[in-house]
Order: C-alpha cells, then sequence, then structure tokens
C-alpha cells in the first residue's frame, strides 16, 4: 500500500526562530544536504508527485540505483525527505514542512549589509 505524501504545511516549523546558533546548524546541514544538483533533482521530483515514490526515481534519474540510494539517505538524514517502509522497497517523499523550514532559514539571512555605507554603489571593497 502506498502512502500519500502530506500536503500539509507545519506552521511551528516555520514559526521557530531563525536567527539562532540553532538555526544557523540546521540551515548547514540543510544546505549540505542540498548541495549536490542530483538531490535537488531528487528533490524536484519528489515535489511534483502526491503520493511516496519507491522505485521510479532510478528510472528519472541518469546513474545507478546504488547512487540513487546513497543521495536519499543524505536527503533523509537531513530531514528533507521521509521514507515508509513498503515491503520490500522503502517509498520515499518529502517531509511535511521541510522545505518551507528551509526557505523560512533562507530568508532569515540579511539581504544586504547593515549600518553605514550599506548602499551598495558607496560600499567599500573588501582588498
Amino acid at each position: 500500500m502506498l502512502k500519500t505524501a502530506k500536503p500539509e504545511i507545519a506552521a511551528d516549523v516555520r514559526l521557530r526562530s531563525a536567527d539562532t546558533t540553532e538555526a544557523d546548524n540546521e540551515l548547514a546541514q540543510l544546505a549540505k544536504a542540498l548541495g549536490h544538483p542530483l538531490r535537488i533533482q531528487i528533490v524536484r521530483l519528489l515535489a511534483k508527485r502526491t503520493t511516496c515514490v519507491c522505485g521510479e526515481l532510478v528510472g528519472e534519474l541518469p546513474v545507478a540505483q546504488s547512487t540513487v540510494s546513497q543521495h536519499l539517505k543524505i536527503l533523509k538524514e537531513a530531514g528533507l525527505i521521509q521514507g515508509t517502509i513498503d515491503r520490500p522497497r522503502v517509498c520515499y517523499c518529502l517531509a511535511p514542512g521541510a522545505l518551507q523550514r528551509l526557505k523560512a532559514l533562507v530568508n532569515s539571512l540579511p539581504e544586504t549589509c547593515e549600518g553605514e555605507g550599506a548602499d551598495l554603489t558607496t560600499r567599500r571593497t573588501c582588498r
């Protein structure tokens, strides 16, 4: 039996403070997990699905099954995806709220320098 991926957004996941050392560590972990183009491609493929995916990912990616499994493991350890056992396979889907949390953490980064000389046209460059 395939389990349907939940489309819910965990509001508390987005609202947790994103301006702490813990949040910085969380963002670094998520960014590291997304640090390979194939893992980003896997997340995009899972985001397009309304149900969990069991074996179909291998057919959609230009790499061996063992390579896909290793990338899925990294994404799962980071909390971006979740896997459910559907003997004899594991089915994967996006973890509810994970991408929303990632977006909240990225959006917590400053867009510009604060303080004097924040205007990019007048700010000194590093030498």
